[in-house]
């Protein structure tokens, strides 16, 4: 293992079993009044298992979780340490705020949740990456305001009343979307935003914009240019000399990570797939042929309604804001049987919100054929969260009367950006990366990879290639009738043409027959139970009603059900 690399491993394992056994956190303000095992306390703030990296002058103090991918240039541009490889991240990014103040957030590539201290001006700076690979939530009330990547760690100081607003969002999307989180008086930092504490004043420092470059040029000019760029972004992710995983489901997304890992690796690549038993459809005839074609070792996984349930209350554990989504477990379960064999997992999350995945189409069609009116963007914003298939059409009866009053008294969180200038599809993808991509997918993939112990990295949602999706022209993603034509064309060479021209049909979990045949009477005690967190928010009726799938027209009672479940066992483990 090459020195690099090694440093690389020992600094994120040294933060993942940090953060497993004391969670740490940033005290900011009556630091005197507070009780803790502190690392180091100043006159307004204490640091609480971790230890602040120093500016060299002593102004500034960093802590946090930072990955920077062009840590070397920044070193060399702003010449921080003859040695090079002498410095923490940590202490790269206290040496540059002390030179550029908050302009250095906007300088860092990577994936970085972090906090300065300001010894001179007695604040603390909360920065979050662009593209929101890492986390970092605090506290809004009181004389001492929290902060921490991991919401669990601030929940001992904080009254823990529901947001509903957070709930009605979660209800409609699966996760908790945008600042807000579940708990009323935390929230959490949006990528590419600064947060100044004690005040709370927000404010971003990285926008996702359209930046259209070449759009007169043909698509291969933009696919080589991707290519490129992906090359690039994947080399940075492979370890010199040691084994690589990679998530394979044999959809576009994953083989392509795949079959360039595959391609600049000196080692074999070590991919792994799931199945959830033989009455299941799967996808594993396309992800065995894309491991014979890029000759991986390969590992299939079978997912039982066991594995499934019984894991619920672990996997909701890792998580900071309740995720409603099945694939959590097989998440954590590939982890598990990945980290076996290497330290390090790739995966193909980002190729839909970067470069138009067919779930776009129903919304491009539905603004194809609206007629231009006032309520145009009301009716935008309703198709948007049908789009989703979860609890959107139910809200009125699911909620009860005051609780939905109280709900939907506030804006939905992509209102702003449904309004943006700029063609509908990049502001279908504007969303998709900011909310989906920040609070949903990242979060569930890099905290349940890390609680298995691995290093996770999601190539197609990288800062850079983020920036150049948003620079190619929105015909050459979704291409007439064929979404993601770009990144196909790009990778056109590495992968069979029976993978690159099938349809995308998603790794769908079988909750809807589970919950019929193995789930239900469990379901019925925890949902239906007095001691039930839900019921105060809830209506029983409804939730009856879904439990005997009286009714259930299109087969989406199982997926309420299980999002339903996952938010209770949530609640319970608080």
């Amino acid at each position: 293992m090459s020195p690099r690399w090694r440093s690389l491993l020992k600094k994120e394992n040294r933060n993942t079993d940090t953060i497993a056994s004391s969670l740490w956190r940033i005290a900011c303000g009556r630091v005197a009044d507070i009780n803790g095992r502190f690392s180091l306390r100043d006159d307004l703030v204490a640091f609480e298992a971790i230890q602040p990296a120093a500016s060299t002058h002593g102004r500034y103090l960093v802590a946090g979780e930072i990955h920077l991918t062009n840590r070397a240039a920044l070193m060399e541009r702003y010449r921080l340490d003859e040695k090079n490889d002498s410095l923490t991240s940590a202490e790269v990014v206290a040496r540059l705020w002390e030179l550029l103040e908050n302009s250095t957030a906007a300088l860092l590539e990577g994936m970085f949740a972090l906090a300065v201290w300001d010894r001179e001006k007695q604040t603390l700076t909360l920065a979050r990456d662009p593209v929101g690979g890492r986390t970092i939530y605090y506290t809004t009330t009181g004389p001492v305001r929290w902060v921490s990547p991991h919401l669990r760690a601030l929940e001992s100081v904080i009254s823990k009343d529901i947001d509903t607003v957070a709930l009605r969002d979660y209800l409609c999307c699966a996760f908790v979307p945008g600042a807000r989180t579940m708990w009323k008086h935390i929230r959490e930092v949006r990528p590419g935003s600064l947060v100044r504490l004690p005040d709370g004043e927000a404010r971003s420092y990285w926008r996702i914009e359209e930046k259209i470059e070449g759009p007169d040029e043909p698509i291969e000019w933009h696919a080589e240019r991707l290519r490129s760029l992906l090359e690039t972004v994947i080399s940075d992710c492979l370890p010199a000399s040691e084994p690589v995983g990679a998530y394979l489901s044999g959809g576009l997304d994953s083989s392509a990570v795949v079959a360039l890992a595959s391609a600049l690796h000196s080692k074999p690549v070590d991919t792994f797939s799931i199945h959830f038993g033989n009455e299941c459809p799967n996808e594993l005839e396309w992800s065995s042929l894309v491991a014979s074609h890029c000759r991986t070792h390969h590992n299939i996984i079978e997912i039982t309604p066991r594995d499934m349930w019984e894991l619920l209350p672990e996997t909701m554990a890792h998580l900071d804001d309740p995720i409603g989504d099945p694939l959590t477990i097989p998440n954590l379960l590939l982890g598990r049987k990945a980290r076996e064999s290497v330290s390090l997992i790739l995966n193909g999350e980002g190729g839909d919100p970067c470069f138009g995945g067919p779930k776009n189409q129903p919304m491009l069609l539905s603004d194809l054929y609206r007629p231009a009116t006032e309520e145009r963007a009301a009716d935008q914003a309703s198709t948007y969260l049908a789009s989703f298939q979860k609890c959107w059409p139910d809200l009125a009866r699911l909620l009860k009367p005051d609780a939905f009053k109280e709900a939907m008294a506030a804006s939905f969180f992509f209102e702003e950006e449904m309004g943006a200038e700029a063609e509908f599809l990049n502001r279908l993808m504007f969303i998709n990366i900011k909310y989906k991509g920040a609070d949903h997918i990242l979060t569930k993939v890099n905290n349940l990879t890390r609680a298995a112990g691995l290093i996770a990295f999601s190539p197609l949602f990288d800062q850079r290639i983020v920036e150049m999706s948003l620079a190619i022209p929105p015909r050459y993603k979704l291409f007439g009738a064929q979404e993601k034509a770009v990144l196909k064309k790009a990778v056109w060479d590495l992968l069979p043409e029976s993978i690159l021209l099938r349809p995308k049909s998603g790794m769908m979990v079988p909750v809807q027959l589970w919950f019929k045949k193995r789930w239900n009477r469990q379901a019925r005690s925890l949902l239906l139970s007095r001691r039930a967190r839900v019921r105060e928010f809830l209506n029983q009726e409804l939730i009856r009603e879904w439990l005997s799938y009286s009714g259930d027209v299109w087969s989406r009672y199982g997926v309420k059900l299980w999002l339903l479940v996952s938010l209770e066992i949530w609640l319970q483990g608080r």
